[in-house]
């Protein structure tokens, strides 16, 4: 029961990482893009728009971005089981010994390791060498649809705060609104990822609100110089 709920929690880890990655994703370059219109033509319906376009362009290509990658690697884990499979038809004893290999290796004695091998190759061949030789499980196996509607969602989600405070934040001090309060969600987000990968937070916290400031910093002095151009 114990090992149970370990492994869906390893499960749950690795989608929260992803999700907390993708949602600082959408914050910062949103909020980046919404800086810069704000401080190039401080007009509400131009920052709206430039919230929504952000928030939509951004979340549609980190989608097909990731569904693209995933696929890929679902491919290749594809063509890996199918070669795996011909060679276990095809040379059966070579895989035992390729398998018991692999356990002596993680410090099984040479006997017990064959007899593992045996045992599991028997239960099902296939799963044993997709999971010891491969890498294969049902944790990390790709699922393109799932990936790119986690990557859809979590940054839209996190788009979603400098959309809201381009409706709401008073539109001469709109730059402010927008940093400050982006500022505080890159760092509950750098905390919370730092977190869950075992990382020191503070470390996290610095350097995100170091390089959010840079990049909104940037897009601000760009807006304001195509500002004054026009």
């Amino acid at each position: 029961m114990h090992h149970h709920l370990e492994k869906h929690y390893v499960n749950r880890l690795g989608w929260l990482r992803a999700a907390v990655l993708g949602a600082n994703d959408g914050l910062l370059s949103t909020t980046s893009i919404v800086i810069g219109v704000a401080a190039a033509q401080p007009e509400r319906n131009t920052i709206i728009l430039a919230a929504l376009a952000g928030m939509i362009a951004g979340a549609l290509s980190m989608a097909a971005g990731e569904y693209v990658s995933v696929s890929s690697q679902e491919d290749t884990e594809k063509a890996d089981l199918a070669r795996e499979k011909r060679e276990l038809e095809e040379m059966p004893e070579i895989e035992l010994r390729e398998l018991a290999k692999i356990y002596e290796g993680r410090g099984v004695s040479k006997e017990t390791a064959m007899q593992v091998a045996i045992e599991l190759t028997a239960h099902d061949a296939l799963e044993a060498h997709a999971r010891d030789e491969l890498g294969i499980n049902e944790i990390t196996q790709a699922n393109p649809t799932l990936a790119a509607l986690a990557s859809f969602t979590s940054f839209a989600l996190g788009a979603l705060l400098p959309f809201i405070v381009s409706l709401v934040a008073p539109l001469q001090q709109m730059v402010y609104f927008q940093y400050g309060f982006s500022i505080i969600f890159l760092m509950i987000l750098g905390a919370v990822s730092a977190k869950t990968g075992g990382a020191p937070v503070g470390l996290a916290i610095l350097r995100i609100c170091f390089w959010g400031t840079v990049a909104m910093g940037i897009t601000a002095l760009v807006g304001h110089l195509f500002g004054t151009s026009v």
